[in-house]
């Protein structure tokens, strides 16, 4: 039965991969490529989905749901892609092993500029647009929550914590909803914060704990949890659990954790995230199987036009 559900999810990718198209677009003189999916109507809503270092936009497609559910939902999804594999986020200090997208590169500016060309051309709604990304990714998402939270109805962060640095520069125009997933296990973004054990983790993190209390802070929720829940074990075999963790918020503001309990630096899914799933997880530990990252965030994005 897992044998014939991987090659369902296996031909529904290729499906919606069969429907996207791969663009770029000009930024200061550079030529930044990026590769869209659409529905057959106009007027849509777009997620806009940040890849990890090291990774391109065809990873996402390739190694996540977001392809299938936005069929499915009838949503528009660009997968960029990061000069270097990488994007320049908030931190100046990403990982001395890593190298980062070149000097000077205006992460900001490429993904607002594409969000303005999808809205013009009548393919997006302009009060539907959200915003997400894993590991560098996810910083880079926060990033644009800070600086531009005038293009996005929400935004979701997987498998990343805040540093000193990201938030003394974050200043949002408007608060927006704010969706975090992280595992308790991540040997590149620690849960409790710091330096993660990997070789390749960066030092300085902000433990999840205080990334929420910063987000319920700049959103003007309470600073206690409003629900704590203990998601069904669906795969026993992940070695891990999932809890939500929900704010007590204004209305529209919203700020939700998702903690993977034993979770590595890994976006939770139904099928494999990795080309090499046992050398991920040796590397990065255990991916969770009780949740699927896109599903989720869509279902906490499609609460926010």
């Amino acid at each position: 039965m897992r044998r014939r559900m991987r090659i369902g999810a296996f031909v529904a990718a290729l499906a919606a991969a069969s429907a996207a198209s791969a663009d770029t677009i000009d930024i200061d003189g550079v030529k930044r490529s990026y590769t869209v999916q659409l529905p057959t109507k106009r007027l849509v809503p777009l997620v806009v989905v940040l890849h990890g270092k090291t990774q391109r936009g065809a990873d996402m497609m390739t190694r996540t749901a977001w392809p299938q559910v936005a069929k499915r939902e009838g949503f528009a999804v660009v997968f960029p892609d990061g000069l270097n594999n990488a994007w320049a986020d908030a931190r100046t200090k990403a990982g001395p092993a890593l190298r980062g997208p070149p000097p000077g590169t205006d992460d900001i500016a490429f993904i607002a500029k594409l969000v303005d060309k999808l809205v013009a051309d009548g393919t997006a709604d302009a009060k539907r647009v959200y915003v997400t990304g894993v590991s560098n990714g996810g910083a880079m998402a926060m990033t644009l929550v800070c600086a531009r939270a005038d293009l996005f109805a929400a935004g979701a962060s997987v498998i990343m914590n805040l540093t000193e640095e990201a938030a003394v520069t974050c200043h949002p125009s408007r608060p927006l909803p704010m969706l975090i997933i992280n595992g308790t296990a991540d040997p590149l973004v620690p849960y409790e914060g710091g330096r993660g054990s990997s070789y390749f983790a960066a030092d300085g993190f902000w433990s999840t704990d205080e990334t929420l209390a910063f987000w319920r802070k700049l959103n003007g929720c309470e600073a206690d949890d409003a629900g704590v829940t203990d998601l069904p074990d669906k795969n026993l075999a992940d070695q891990s659990t999932v809890t939500r963790i929900t704010s007590r918020c204004p209305t529209g503001h919203d700020v939700v954790l998702y903690r993977v309990n034993h979770g590595g630096h890994r976006m939770p899914g139904f099928a494999p995230d990795a080309r090499f799933p046992k050398i991920a997880a040796r590397l990065l530990g255990p991916q969770n199987a009780d949740i699927d990252g896109a599903e989720t965030i869509w279902t906490f994005f499609s609460r926010f036009p």
